[in-house]
C-alpha cells in the first residue's frame, strides 16, 4: 500500500535507533509533501511526492489529502484490566481527600481488588477489551498492561489470563506485567511481610509456570512496599526471567529509582518526586524514566521533572497510567499535550517520549515508535493541521483522521 499526499511525514527516528535520549529527543526528521510505502505491514520506503512512481493496478492507494502522518503512540504503563469504575472516589477527591487517605480508608487499589474478585474472567475481558479498543481508536499502536488488582494467587492469574486474551484479540502489540506487589491484599492487612513471602513463594512461581508475564512490577513507595521488600521481590522474579518495570517516587523520594537501577529495570515509572540524586542515578544506567502526567493532572500532584531529565540527557517516556483511580483515561493525545503544557517539553520531544521511547520501555524500540524502513507500519493520519505544534497546542481539537496498526486501518 502507498500513502500519498502527506503534508508532513514525521518519522521520529532513523532505522538503527531504538530510543532517543536528551537532546536527541528534539531531533525532528520530517519529509514534506511525502509518500509512504507499506509492504506486509512494515514500512518499506518513503520519499517526496516529486519522486513518486507507482503502478496503480498493483498497489492500493490511500490519499492522506494533506494530513500529517505520525507514528502510533506506544503506551508503556496501563492498568486497563479492572472491574467497574471508582467514580465514587472521584467525589472523595473533590471533597479534599488525598490518594493516600482514600487508600487508608479501604478504597483505592483494594476497592478495585474487591470488585475484580467478584467478576468472572469472561466479564473482566469484556470490560477490558473495550478500553483497549478505545486506546487504539485514539492512536495507540502498542501498550503494556499490568495485573495488580487481584492480590491473591487466583485473582492475579485471572487478570494475567485476561491480558493474554487481549493480546490475542487486538492488532496492537501488547506487553504484560505482573504487579502482585501493587498493595497488600485484604487477607494480609497488618501482615505485610507475610504477604511478601506469599508473593515470592506462591504468586511468582504460579505466574511463571503459565508463562503469563513479560515483566515484574512493584509499587515501591511510602505506604506501599519498602526498598528492602522490592529488592527481595525483584531478586526472586529474576530467577524466572522477569525484568523489572517498577512504580517509583510517586509519593516520596522512596529509593525506588535506586533499587530499580540496581536490578537493571527496563523503566522506573511515575517519578513525580524525583530530584537531582535520582537523575544522576539514572544517567547512563540504561533504565528509562517513564513519567505519567495523566495521574498528576487527575490527582493534582506535582508533575515529574521531564524538562530537567531531558536536559540531563535521560531517555524519557510518557505514558497514560490508564487506571480507575488516579488516571481514568488512556488518551495519549492528552498525554502528549500535558507533556508540553505542564512538563515544558517541546512538541517534538514529547512526541518522541510518547512514541519511540514508549516503545523502548516495552523492549519494542526497534519495532515500533518510528516510521523508519523495516519498522511496523503503525501510524496516525491527521486531518490537515497547520503544524506539528498545533496538535498539542489545540489539545481538544479532534485531529485524528485514521489510525493504522501494522499497515491496516482499525
Amino acid at each position: 500500500m502507498y500513502v500519498i499526499n502527506i503534508k508532513r511525514l514525521h518519522t521520529v527516528a532513523d532505522s538503527n535507533v531504538g530510543s532517543l535520549a536528551g537532546a536527541q529527543m528534539g531531533y525532528a526528521p520530517c519529509v514534506g509533501d511525502a509518500w509512504l510505502h507499506i509492504v506486509d505491514g512494515k514500512v518499506e520506503a518513503y520519499g517526496p511526492m516529486s519522486d513518486f512512481k507507482y503502478n496503480v493496478s498493483a498497489e492500493e492507494i490511500y490519499d492522506a489529502a494533506g494530513g500529517d502522518v505520525i507514528p502510533a503512540f506506544c503506551d508503556s504503563h496501563t492498568h486497563i484490566i479492572y472491574a467497574g469504575s471508582r467514580d465514587g472516589e472521584f467525589l472523595d477527591k473533590i471533597n479534599g481527600l488525598s490518594y493516600e487517605e482514600i487508600a487508608a480508608r479501604g478504597g483505592g487499589i483494594l476497592n478495585s481488588a474487591d470488585r475484580l474478585h467478584n467478576t468472572s474472567e469472561d466479564e473482566l475481558f469484556c470490560q477490558s477489551i473495550v478500553r483497549a479498543r478505545e486506546m487504539m481508536s485514539k492512536g495507540t499502536g502498542a501498550f503494556e498492561v499490568k495485573s495488580g488488582y487481584g492480590l491473591t494467587v487466583a485473582d492475579e492469574l485471572k487478570m494475567l489470563r485476561v491480558a493474554a486474551r487481549i493480546r490475542e484479540a487486538v492488532p496492537a502489540k501488547v506487553k504484560i506485567t505482573f504487579l502482585g506487589a501493587h498493595a497488600v491484599g485484604r487477607a494480609y492487612q497488618g501482615c505485610q511481610s507475610e504477604y511478601v513471602e506469599m508473593l515470592i513463594g506462591e504468586m511468582l512461581p504460579a505466574v511463571a509456570a503459565e508463562g503469563l508475564a513479560d515483566y515484574v512490577d512493584v509499587f515501591c513507595d511510602r505506604g506501599f512496599f519498602t526498598v528492602e521488600e522490592t529488592d527481595r521481590i525483584l531478586t526472586a522474579a529474576a530467577r524466572y526471567g522477569m525484568r523489572p518495570k517498577i512504580h517509583a517516587n510517586e509519593l516520596d523520594n522512596s529509593g525506588g529509582v535506586q533499587v530499580g537501577v540496581k536490578h537493571r529495570a527496563l523503566s522506573v515509572d511515575h517519578l513525580e518526586r524525583m530530584g537531582d540524586d535520582e537523575i544522576e542515578v539514572l544517567r547512563g544506567s540504561g533504565t528509562i524514566a517513564t513519567m505519567l502526567p495523566g495521574a498528576s493532572f487527575f490527582l493534582g500532584m506535582p508533575y515529574a521533572p521531564a524538562r530537567s531529565a531531558v536536559d540531563a540527557g535521560l531517555t524519557v517516556a510518557l505514558a497514560s497510567d490508564y487506571n480507575p483511580g488516579s488516571s481514568p483515561s488512556g488518551d495519549m493525545r492528552m498525554v502528549w499535550a500535558l507533556g508540553c503544557i505542564k512538563m515544558r517539553l517541546t512538541p517534538t520531544e514529547a512526541l518522541a517520549a510518547c512514541t519511540i521511547n514508549g516503545a523502548a520501555a516495552m523492549s519494542l524500540g526497534t519495532e515500533l515508535g518510528s516510521l523508519a524502513p523495516g519498522r511496523t507500519a503503525s501510524f496516525v493520519v491527521t486531518v490537515p493541521v497547520p503544524s506539528l505544534t498545533f496538535i498539542p497546542y489545540a489539545y481538544t481539537t479532534p485531529w485524528i483522521r485514521d489510525v493504522f496498526i501494522a499497515g491496516k486501518t482499525i
